[in-house]
C-alpha cells in the first residue's frame, strides 16, 4: 500500500504549520501531546502507529505539535490506539457527557436526602468538569443545582449568580428551557425581599413564552406556580388567585410530578387567603403523597410549614405545632438556615397564641439576629410584629412601637402590601391608646391605601394566559 504524503507527510509540515491560524496551532499542540501520550501508555513505536496509511516520520512531526492531522489521519490513529475519534480529537473521554448526566441525576437525589453540602459538591465537580471539556450542554444544569444548593443554605447573591450564568449559557435556546433558571433567579430576589422584582422576572417569562406560541406546560406551570407567592407578599390575591387557577388548568398536561407537587403547594396559599382551609389541606396532601413518592425532602418539610400555617389559621394551634416543629427539624437537618428561620416565625406565633410567651420571645429574638432586609425581609418583619404583640401584652408600648416601626419598614421596603395594612392598624390602634391620634390617624391611611387596591400601584398588567383549549380554566377565557 502507497504510504499517505501531502500535508500528512513529513516534508511538507513545516509549510502547513506555517499557514495554521493561532489556534490551529493550539489544537495541534494538544492533539499531538495526547497521540504521544497514549501510544507511549500502549507500548507503541511511532512506525506501528503509522502503518499502513503513513509514515513514522508523519507521526513524529505530528507528535511535536508541528502539525495539525486531517480527518482521515485522526481517524485512523484514533482507531489504532483505541479511542474514539472525538476523543483523540478534543481530548474529551469517552461518554463523558453521559457520565455527567448521571452525576447530575445522582446530585439531585443527594440534595433531595438532604445533604446540601454534598450535593453542591457534586455539582462543583460535575461543572468543572464540563468546563474543562467544554460539554456546554451540561453546564446549566450543573449551575441549577449550585443555584438550589445555595437557596437551601440562605446564600441568596450565590443563589443568583448560579441562575443568572446558566441563563446567559442558555441563551440560544427555546424559552422553556430558560424557565427553571428565571425561577430560580425570582425565588432568590423573593428571598431577599424583593417581591416586585420576582413579580417582574416571572410575568415577562410567561409573556414571553405565550407571545412566541412555545406553550411548554412544564414551563408555564413553573412559572405561574413560582408567581403565587410574590402576588400573595404583595397583596395581590386577586392576581394569586388568577394564576392558581391557570396552574391547575396546565396540571394535566405536565409531566413532571415534581412540577404538580409544587402547583399544589403553591395554590394551597391562594386557598388559605379565601379562607378555604379545608381545601387547602385538601391541596396539601395531594402535594404531600407526591413529594413522598418521589423523596424530595425538603419539599416535604415545606408541606408541613404550609400545613402548620392551616392549621394555625383554623385555631387548631396543637396540631400546628406539631406539624411546624416537623418542619423545622427536617429543615435543620438539611441545614436549611433561611427556611429554618422562616418556619421559626410560624411557630412563635403559635406558641404566643397558646400562651408561651416567654418561649416565643425567646426564640424570635434569636433568629432576629439572622434575617433581615436582605435576607428573609417578610419574615424578619413578621418576627418584630409578633413581638410587638408580646410587648403590647406586657404592657411595654415603647417597646412594641419600635418593633412595629421596624416591621413597617421591612414591608415597605420588600413591597408587601399584603402584610403593610394590618401592621399600620397595629400600630394606629397603639398611638391612638398613647394619645398620638394624629399620627394614628396617618398610620391609618397609610394601611388603607395598601389595602384599597393591594398590588395595582406596583404592578403592570397581568400577564397573558396559555390557550388552554375548549376545557380551559375560567380565567383562561377571561384574560
Amino acid at each position: 500500500m502507497t504510504q499517505r504524503t501531502g500535508t500528512d507527510g513529513a516534508g511538507t509540515a513545516a509549510a502547513a504549520v506555517d499557514e495554521e491560524s493561532p489556534a490551529d496551532r493550539r489544537d495541534a499542540a494538544a492533539i499531538g501531546a495526547r497521540v504521544l501520550r497514549l501510544r507511549r501508555e500502549r507500548g507503541l513505536t511511532q512506525r506501528k502507529l503509522a502503518e499502513p496509511a503513513y509514515t513514522a516520520a508523519y507521526v513524529s512531526t505530528l507528535e511535536a505539535g508541528r502539525v495539525k492531522p486531517s480527518e482521515p489521519a485522526l481517524r485512523h490513529l484514533a482507531e489504532r490506539l483505541g479511542v474514539t475519534y472525538d476523543e483523540l480529537a478534543t481530548g474529551r473521554p469517552a461518554h463523558l457527557a453521559t457520565e455527567l448526566r448521571l452525576a447530575l441525576t445522582e446530585a439531585h437525589g443527594v440534595l433531595a436526602a438532604g445533604d446540601t453540602a454534598d450535593a453542591a459538591g457534586r455539582f462543583a465537580d460535575c461543572l468543572d468538569r464540563a468546563r474543562r471539556h467544554g460539554l456546554t450542554a451540561v453546564q446549566p444544569a450543573a449551575l441549577l443545582g449550585l443555584g438550589e444548593c445555595a437557596l437551601e443554605s440562605g446564600r441568596l447573591d450565590l443563589a443568583r449568580e448560579h441562575f443568572e450564568e446558566a441563563e446567559r449559557l442558555q441563551a440560544g435556546e427555546p424559552l422553556p428551557r430558560r424557565a427553571a433558571a428565571v425561577r430560580g433567579r425570582a425565588v432568590a430576589h423573593l428571598l431577599a425581599g424583593e417581591l416586585r422584582y420576582a413579580c417582574y422576572l416571572l410575568e415577562t417569562a410567561i409573556d414571553r413564552l405565550n407571545e412566541s406560541g412555545l406553550h411548554d406546560p412544564d414551563a408555564l406551570l413553573l412559572l405561574y406556580s413560582a408567581a403565587i407567592g410574590p402576588y400573595m407578599d404583595m397583596g395581590a390575591h386577586a392576581r394569586a388567585a388568577q394564576a392558581a387557577e391557570l396552574a391547575l388548568a396546565l396540571a394535566p398536561g405536565a409531566t413532571d410530578p415534581a412540577l404538580v407537587a409544587g402547583m399544589h403547594r403553591s395554590v394551597a396559599r391562594t386557598l388559605i387567603a379565601e379562607g378555604r382551609t379545608a381545601e387547602a389541606d385538601v391541596s396539601l396532601a395531594k402535594a404531600q403523597e407526591l413529594y413522598q413518592g418521589l423523596r424530595l425532602s425538603a419539599d416535604l418539610a415545606k408541606c408541613h410549614w404550609m400545613r402548620g400555617y392551616v392549621h394555625a389559621q383554623a385555631g387548631e394551634l396543637e396540631r400546628a405545632e406539631s406539624e411546624l416543629r416537623t418542619a423545622r427539624a427536617m429543615l435543620a437537618s438539611r441545614q436549611a438556615a433561611l427556611f429554618t428561620d422562616q418556619v421559626e416565625v410560624e411557630l412563635a406565633d403559635v406558641l404566643r397564641r397558646r400562651g408561651r410567651t416567654d418561649e416565643a420571645g425567646e426564640l424570635l429574638g434569636s433568629l432576629l439576629g439572622r434575617i433581615g432586609p436582605e435576607r428573609g425581609a417578610v419574615h424578619a418583619a413578621g418576627a418584630h410584629r409578633l413581638l410587638g404583640l408580646i410587648a403590647e401584652d406586657r404592657g411595654d408600648a415603647e417597646a412594641a412601637e419600635e418593633h412595629y416601626v421596624n416591621a413597617l419598614s421591612l414591608l415597605e421596603r420588600a413591597g408587601a402590601a399584603g402584610d403593610l395594612a394590618d401592621l399600620c392598624r397595629l400600630l394606629g390602634d397603639l398611638l391612638r391608646r398613647t394619645g398620638r391620634v394624629e399620627a394614628a390617624l396617618d398610620v391609618y391611611r397609610t394601611g388603607l391605601g395598601h389595602r384599597a387596591a393591594p398590588g395595582t400601584t406596583t404592578l403592570g398588567p397581568a400577564p397573558a394566559a396559555p390557550p388552554l383549549g375548549a376545557g380551559g380554566s375560567r380565567a383562561a377565557r377571561r384574560a
